[in-house]
């Protein structure tokens, strides 16, 4: 198995509701093999021309690199953000295993 076939997505989120609401729709539609919420992660970016702080909740998406659009189109619809976050990683290596598994929970039945 190849891992090029993999990536991970990173996005934020404005609170745990919304953080839970988006993971379970991409496990559930099958987008992703699994999705980790970090809660209370500190953010300082600029927007709109000013620095802001706030506190999100950090999706980490594991999923296939040929799913990364329907992610994409999952946490745009969902997101209270006007400007959502969706940073997409590709995976180098994983254990054979690992990969294996997201390759079953993200293929059609």
């Amino acid at each position: 198995m190849d891992a090029s076939e993999f990536i991970v997505i990173l996005s934020t989120c404005g609170s745990w509701d919304e953080a839970e609401r988006i993971a379970e729709a991409l496990v559930t539609d099958g987008a992703a093999a699994c999705v980790n919420i970090v809660e209370k992660v500190t953010s300082i970016y600029r927007w709109q021309g000013k620095v802001e702080k706030g506190t999100e909740a950090l999706l980490i998406i594991k999923t296939r690199a040929a799913l990364a659009g329907q992610v994409e189109k999952t946490i745009k619809a969902m997101s209270s953000y006007e400007c959502p976050e969706v940073i997409v990683l590709p995976i180098v290596a994983g254990s054979a295993e690992y990969l294996r598994w997201i390759d079953e929970a993200t293929s059609p039945a």
